[in-house]
């Protein structure tokens, strides 16, 4: 009966490991107001989703994403958020909702998101 015990607790421990192991290598994105408020608080590499809506002009590595809810404001007054990122792959359109793969890096005037992979989803007919 103990050597069942043991053999169930090693069992269990290892089922336990296995998922431990298994969600941290979660693929879920995080959309640009899920992040935005606190972008230190997300250590390590992560995936964003949001919709390309502009390119730096300092800078044409780096572009900035919009949450995809955004789409819905019509008005003028819309408060979007945008987090900027650099990427060194093919930089992505106007409209381009976007997976971002990478991590946060703080500036002296904020964070970037260093992009180590960029897809983009579809297009979302934005401007002009």
């Amino acid at each position: 009966m103990k050597k069942l015990s043991v053999f169930t607790i090693s069992a269990c421990v290892a089922v336990l490991c296995l998922t431990i192991m298994v969600s941290g290598c979660s693929s879920k994105a995080f959309n640009v107001n899920d992040v935005a408020s606190d972008p230190a608080a997300f250590k390590g590499a992560i995936t964003l989703t949001g919709i390309m809506g502009g390119v730096s002009v300092q800078d044409k590595t780096i572009f900035g994403i919009m949450d995809i809810k955004e789409l819905q404001c019509k008005t003028q007054n819309c408060n979007k958020v945008f987090i900027p990122i650099r990427s060194q792959s093919k930089m992505p359109v106007l409209g381009d909702e976007v997976r971002a793969t990478g991590s946060f890096v703080k500036l002296s005037d904020g964070y970037l998101f260093e992009a180590t992979e960029v897809k983009v989803v579809r297009n979302h007919k934005i401007g002009g």
